[in-house]
């Protein structure tokens, strides 16, 4: 493959996995990173490919119209493949604005970009929308999301990302954009930023603070290896049809409470700690707003018409995911910390 890539919001967890993959495994390709750097975007997740030859990263933000025209003047891209957004739940109750500004006003951006560059020529291009199962609101203790789920979205986050769906569709329909989308449910893996349950949970652990649990922890989400999402995310931009949408799920469902549990045993057979140790530090707080119950993705669409299928149980690679972050402890302390900001500020400022 030969084509220019752009991938937004790059530098995050998700984002960066999909750069390592496609740099390595795509070398005739060029790939952009396009990322703001925030809290959430770290550079040194990419550390092992920055300096490959079809690997080009672009500070910036989404937000910024003019600027995504001329960099998509400059690059002619290809495909893009769209990840940048504001993520965090509790972060979108307290701020719901930034959601909004980022996760549909950066959207429609790109969108009106792309469509200026390929208005000529649409046949071969691709924009591919990421999204995430929690646009379709909760469910009860049985059935699944299928793509044919009505949305109904119940935080900032979620209605946030609900908007930013309908636009790309809209766009399909009023422009004949040449658009994919998929809905996943929640990713686990290497590179998370910390404030997300199971890398929260693995540094807590490690240093015996509190693990603070929502409710009585009966909320229940399916669990995706973000390897598994990089492998969908590929077969979709390249196999997927146009104007279709495709959900991503690891059909592994886990109530948060059981999660923590196997999550605390795990971490005492590595740690050498007594068994039940780590489960001491459970801590049942207050449930969050609009807490939704339960999210189950039914993938079957994706798995019969494409021919993907998660790799993984879900034991298998949450004990690969604490080996990582065990084994990358300075990592971890450098983002809780913050100084990785710093530090990249002064290896970038100039780039």
């Amino acid at each position: 493959m030969t084509k220019s890539i752009l991938i937004t919001g790059g530098a995050g967890f998700i984002g960066s996995h999909i750069v390592r993959y496609f740099v390595e495994k795509y070398p005739d390709a060029h790939i952009i990173n396009l990322d703001k750097l925030t809290y959430a975007g770290n550079l040194e997740n990419l550390r092992d490919v920055e300096n490959c030859p079809n690997y080009t990263f672009i500070k910036n933000d989404i937000v910024e119209e003019q600027t995504m025209f001329r960099i998509f003047e400059q690059y002619q891209f290809d495909y893009v493949i769209h990840l940048a957004a504001e993520s965090h739940v509790d972060r979108s109750i307290s701020n719901p604005n930034s959601f909004v500004i980022t996760n549909i006003v950066g959207t429609i951006n790109l969108l009106n970009a792309a469509r200026n560059i390929w208005k000529d020529n649409m046949e071969e291009k691709r924009f591919y929308h990421v999204s995430t199962d929690e646009v379709y609101g909760s469910l009860g203790t049985t059935g699944y999301f299928t793509e044919e789920t009505k949305y109904d979205p119940r935080s900032p986050y979620s209605a946030s990302k609900a908007g930013s769906d309908h636009l790309v569709k809209a766009y399909f329909h009023t422009f004949n954009m040449p658009v994919v989308l998929s809905n996943c449910s929640n990713n686990y893996g290497s590179y998370q930023f910390p404030e997300k349950l199971i890398p929260l949970f693995i540094n807590n652990i490690r240093q015996n603070k509190p693990l603070p649990v929502y409710g009585k922890g009966e909320n229940i989400r399916d669990w995706l290896w973000v390897g598994d999402h990089a492998r969908a995310i590929e077969t979709i931009l390249l196999h997927g049809k146009v104007g279709e949408t495709y959900n991503i799920g690891g059909n592994n469902e886990w109530k948060n409470i059981d999660l923590i549990r196997l999550l605390c045993k795990i971490m005492d057979k590595k740690l050498h700690r007594p068994d039940g140790e780590s489960e001491k530090l459970i801590t049942f707080v207050k449930d969050r707003a609009g807490h939704d119950l339960r999210y189950a993705i039914d993938s079957s669409k994706l798995q019969n018409e494409l021919r993907w299928k998660p790799s993984l149980q879900f034991e298998e690679g949450l004990e690969k995911t604490v080996d990582w972050y065990l084994h990358n402890q300075e990592w971890l302390d450098r983002i809780v910390s913050g100084d990785y900001l710093k530090y990249y500020e002064e290896q970038y400022k100039n780039r």
